[in-house]
């Protein structure tokens, strides 16, 4: 158990794709743990042959809705792995529509994923985090820091997100917990993938989608995880509240 409590060890969600998994391949290959929490248990077995980590690697069913399922992965990494040192909340929903349009259980659902999903998760992960002296990133979005077209539920969804990061790194600074969030810009995840492949010309619409960022293109999940692998080491160890654009100037 020793050698267990020496490593790191994070807790992510939405870890079985996109940013999660590229976050837990990044981290595993500096030598930490990593728990990997979602809903399909289908999908984190074909996660954790990926990431082919042995007894390093590990998978929690649970959906960040249900405050239960939430202290449940958590119960679970301390059992498996015998500490918490980080956490990423990386589960999260995207939907597009006019306001008019909204339906309620829409906007329950993506609500309820997108904020109380990481409040909860965050919720339960405290403790250990605090004993650890650990540290949070959350996934926000461009859409948390500025106005996206036709997307008001997602957008209202990740400023709360960002202004929950902010509030929740000042109420724990003393207890030395660190709190930070990124601020992606479109990546190309299976979900973005998904999109792209409805639309009748996939690389037309691929264009038009990186045509708005300076950059010339949109970014990899290799290089959201980057920055919350960065988050997460001591390397950040002076950088807490901050909510870090990856974004290829698009905020800029």
């Amino acid at each position: 158990m020793a050698a267990k409590e020496a490593a790191e060890v994070v807790l992510i969600s939405g870890g079985t794709s996109g940013i999660g998994q590229a976050t837990a391949q990044q981290l595993l290959a500096r030598g930490a743990r990593v728990m990997l929490m979602g809903r399909s248990e289908e999908r984190g077995r074909k996660a954790l042959m990926e990431l082919d980590a042995g007894e390093r690697a590990a998978f929690v069913a649970g959906d960040v809705r249900h405050p239960t399922d939430c202290q449940r992965a958590v119960h679970e990494t301390l059992a498996r792995f015998g500490r918490l040192t980080g956490l990423v909340c990386s589960a999260g929903i995207y939907v597009e529509g006019a306001l008019e349009d909204l339906r309620p259980e829409v906007l329950d659902t993506v609500l309820d994923i997108n904020v109380k999903g990481t409040m909860y998760l965050c919720q339960a992960a405290l403790p250990a985090l605090k004993q650890a002296k650990g540290s949070i990133v959350n996934v926000a979005s461009d859409a948390g820091v500025h106005g996206n077209y036709f997307c008001t539920a997602y957008c209202a969804s990740k400023g709360a997100v960002v202004l929950f990061t902010r509030a929740l790194a000042l109420e724990v600074a003393h207890e030395g917990v660190r709190v930070n969030a990124i601020a992606p810009g479109d990546i190309m995840t299976p979900l973005t993938r998904g999109q792209l492949q409805a639309s009748p010309d996939p690389e037309a619409a691929l264009q038009e989608m990186a045509s708005v960022y300076p950059l010339g293109r949109i970014g990899t999940p290799e290089e959201a995880a980057a920055v919350i692998a960065f988050l997460l080491s001591a390397q950040a160890g002076f950088v807490t509240g901050a909510v870090w654009r990856i974004d290829g100037g698009l905020t800029a």
